[in-house]
């Protein structure tokens, strides 16, 4: 019996044993339960990292391309009494200045339209040597035209990705909506970005909403695809691809929409601080495509304090100008809100 007693106290104190372990256990497993619904809350929670900059200094940070007039002569290394900034059209003092290789986003804006129709093959090569030149960490997206558009590519730096996208392009419908296309690719795609920006256009320029020229063309007005332009931070390099004897002896193209085409596509390299680069053959397009490449591999870094700093939400007009360098232009953000100083401001800026 004293065997018994004590057998059955030993299996009481087991089964009691047994019970606090499992009782231990699910609180454990509760209790990591819960430690993992946090983190995934936290997590949900924490927004995805942004290139804005809101410091309590007040401090602006512009990031600046610098373009050469000379597509053959390359601009050299610039000291930071070489740049003007203004804030509101007040000089600023620069308090820190650099120089790097940074990288950026480009759209290829290719024209598809029936007078590109015979270049296409040389187009899809030369689409193909740009996204070779450029560099691993810089992304690439394809957009062609015609009456239509289509996003072949959305930005990546895959560059086996862009190649087989690029053999896929088709020629596209015998219209040419290019001012639609360029403001799409302005609002649409340049507002995705959070680096530097650049648009290369290719294109002869001519759009069916010219004078006289067949078919319906873009809803958008030149006038307004300029505002869009001046407003945006991209840097836009127009490429014109010379379509004209054939355009004018084959389908009664008039002249004069050519000299407007080409009239728009230098009002466009302008306000970029660009010059229209002329394409008749593949070595022309891979020539401008490195220069392209060369021009936008070197951001200047300059940063000071506004004069007003007052957190107003006021919009600021910035510029940034070269000093005695008159074969070289500037491109920056063309400004901020006050209280909230941010690598890439609202699209829309007031006039």
């Amino acid at each position: 019996m004293l065997w018994l007693g004590a057998s059955m106290a030993i299996t009481q104190i087991e089964h009691n044993t047994a019970d606090r372990f499992r009782k231990l256990a699910r609180a454990c497993l509760l209790l990591c339960a819960l430690l993992v619904t946090f983190a995934a809350t936290a997590t949900a929670q924490v927004p995805e990292p942004q290139d804005t900059i809101r410091i309590d200094s007040d401090l602006v940070n512009l990031q600046v391309s610098v373009l050469g007039q000379d597509p053959l002569k390359p601009p050299n290394f610039l000291q930071q009494q070489d740049f003007l900034v203004k804030d509101d059209g007040k000089p600023q003092e620069i308090i820190f200045f650099g120089a790097t290789d940074a990288p950026f986003d480009l759209v290829l804006l290719l024209d598809l339209s029936g007078s590109t129709a015979n270049k296409l093959k040389m187009i899809r090569k030369s689409a193909k040597r740009f996204v070779q030149a450029c560099r691993p960490t810089d992304r690439i997206a394809v957009v062609t035209f015609a009456e239509d558009l289509e996003v072949v590519s959305s930005f990546t730096s895959d560059h086996k990705i862009l190649e087989h996208d690029i053999d896929d392009m088709e020629r596209l419908s015998d219209g040419t909506n290019f001012w639609d296309a360029l403001k799409f690719v302005h609002e649409k795609m340049v507002t995705q970005s959070s680096r530097r920006t650049a648009i290369v256009l290719m294109t002869d320029g001519v759009d069916n909403a010219l004078p006289e020229v067949a078919g319906i063309g873009s809803h958008t007005k030149f006038e307004d695809l300029m505002e869009i332009a001046k407003r945006s931070d991209a840097i836009s390099f127009p490429v014109y691809l010379d379509t004209e004897k054939e355009a004018v002896e084959k389908h009664h193209t008039p002249v004069d929409a050519y000299t407007s085409a080409k009239a728009q596509l230098a009002q466009l390299a302008e306000v970029s601080g660009t010059t229209v680069r002329k394409a008749a053959k593949l070595a022309d397009l891979e020539t401008i495509y490195q220069q392209i490449i060369r021009d936008l591999g070197t951001v200047y870094s300059i940063g000071y304090h506004p004069l007003n700093v007052d957190r107003d939400g006021r919009w600021h007009q910035v510029t940034v100008s070269l000093v005695n360098r008159p074969e070289l232009s500037a491109r920056t953000r063309s400004g901020y809100y006050a209280g909230v100083i941010a690598a890439n401001p609202p699209s829309n800026p007031p006039r």
